[in-house]
């Protein structure tokens, strides 16, 4: 695909690069703005939606209705709070025996898999104590 180069777009891309945290596309929204005070929401999902579509990001859906959006594209998986919601990278070795396990027992070809870890963080721990 021969894409118009687009500064919001490269702009979206070098916020996502300073993140760890998985933010919305409202939080994109918010940031970007600052430095394309007229760009819409709409043009911020697009080009997520589009960014995500080329693989040079990565589209979280974790179960809460909201999508996050993750620069970091390389296999790796991610926990949730399942208090406040903090989506987080999990430093761990990828487990290929799992797609491995999986194709075992399917006809098709499995390439690769998707895990989230289910908890509460930290913070919220402390919190509770």
């Amino acid at each position: 695909m021969n894409l118009k180069h687009s500064r919001q777009r490269d702009s979206i891309k070098a916020f996502l690069s300073t993140r760890k945290d998985h933010p919305t596309a409202e939080i994109v929204y918010t940031n970007v703005r600052q430095s394309f005070p007229n760009i819409s929401l709409g043009t911020v999902y697009r080009n997520l939606t589009l960014l995500a579509d080329l693989g040079e990001i990565a589209r979280l859906r974790v179960g809460d209705g909201v999508d996050r959006f993750d620069y970091d594209t390389s296999p790796h998986y991610h926990f949730v709070c399942s208090e406040c919601g903090r989506v987080m990278d999990l430093e761990m070795p990828l487990m290929e025996h799992l797609t491995e396990a999986a194709g075992k027992s399917f006809e098709g070809k499995i390439e690769g898999h998707v895990t989230y870890f289910y908890g509460h963080c930290n913070k919220c721990i402390q919190k509770i104590i």
